[in-house]
């Protein structure tokens, strides 16, 4: 037993041995290149995230020191009627707009799939939305275009000569309660870029001896594509289901400059990311924007989960 342990010890200092001073010095790099990624998930991500947890349980206001509260702001959430009109808000844009954002890429893709000449260019241009949808400049666009005298009423009452067509009066498309949340939709559905270049790549993905054979046993277009394209292609629109939601849960800037800032009108655009900058910024109640803050962080967690257990049942992996 003995000779078997020192054989042991020997043969782990020869392993030690054999390193080269160059392989050990590889990790002492590894941990200087990380360092700065560390650091900027402690104190960026980590630090603020705790910081906002304790502050929920307090009276904040920004100017004094907090002041614990317990789970007072908490309480107040359930007896918001505001908070209880934003979640609506916000739910009716995620479930319009992302299904009608995701179905627009995939059908663009599909086009683009066809070998079509100069795609990169075609890529790049139908990608450039994704970049700037949420952009102040593109939301300020967007309100001039669907106002009062924007160019889609200008459009509209071109048209009015031939056939008469649907027209909002003086107060314009994001002025109308009825109509100002569907602009939003829109511009959300018009940056379908970044999913279209995944769903492209997807696409290109699926082998072509499964159309091949299709089309010798008769099967059409449609077939085709409930038949292989969407099967195959489950995992990507899994995935570009999952981030679209997140993205569209914490969509800010183009309700901010769409309504002024308001939510408005008759709070028809009061996202809830829109409704927590207005308690923590506008009303300096940063306790509770920051309780807030936690219950979507909640709702986020909760649609993601739901999302991952529902796949089991919808998305195929080609093992």
């Amino acid at each position: 037993m003995a000779v078997a342990g020192e054989l042991s010890r020997l043969r782990e200092g020869a392993r030690s041995a054999s390193r080269a001073p160059s392989e050990r010095g590889d990790g002492r790099a590894a941990a200087v290149f990380l360092l700065p990624w560390f650091a900027g998930l402690i104190l960026i991500v980590a630090g603020p995230l705790l910081a906002s947890l304790y502050l929920s349980f307090t009276d904040y206001n920004l100017f004094s020191d907090p002041v614990f509260a317990g789970l007072e702001n908490y309480r107040a959430l359930f007896q918001d009627p505001r908070l209880a009109q934003s979640l609506g808000v916000t739910f009716t844009y995620v479930f319009v707009s992302v299904p009608l954002q995701l179905a627009a890429a995939l059908g663009l893709a599909m086009v683009l799939d066809k070998g079509v000449r100069g795609l990169a260019f075609y890529r790049s241009v139908f990608y450039l939305p994704s970049l700037l949808g949420a952009s102040v400049a593109i939301a300020i666009l967007w309100r001039q275009l669907f106002g009062a005298e924007g160019l889609i009423n200008q459009g509209i009452d071109w048209f009015n000569g031939v056939q008469p067509l649907l027209r909002i009066g003086t107060e314009g498309w994001v002025s109308h309660p009825d109509h100002a949340l569907s602009t939003l939709v829109i511009l959300n559905v018009w940056t379908f870029g970044s999913p279209m270049v995944i769903f492209l790549a997807g696409l290109r993905q699926i082998p072509e001896m499964y159309y091949e054979a299709s089309s010798l046993d008769g099967a059409s277009r449609l077939r085709q594509f409930t038949s292989i394209t969407l099967p195959m292609l489950t995992p990507v629109i899994f995935f570009n289901l999952v981030l679209q939601v997140i993205n569209a849960f914490q969509t800010f800037t183009q309700a901010f400059i769409v309504s002024g800032g308001t939510g408005g009108p008759v709070d028809s655009t009061l996202f809830y990311t829109l409704y927590l900058y207005e308690q923590g910024f506008g009303n300096f109640n940063m306790g509770y924007a920051s309780a807030m803050a936690w219950l979507l962080l909640s709702i986020i967690g909760a649609m993601t989960a739901i999302n991952f257990f529902a796949s089991r049942y919808w998305v195929f992996y080609d093992d």
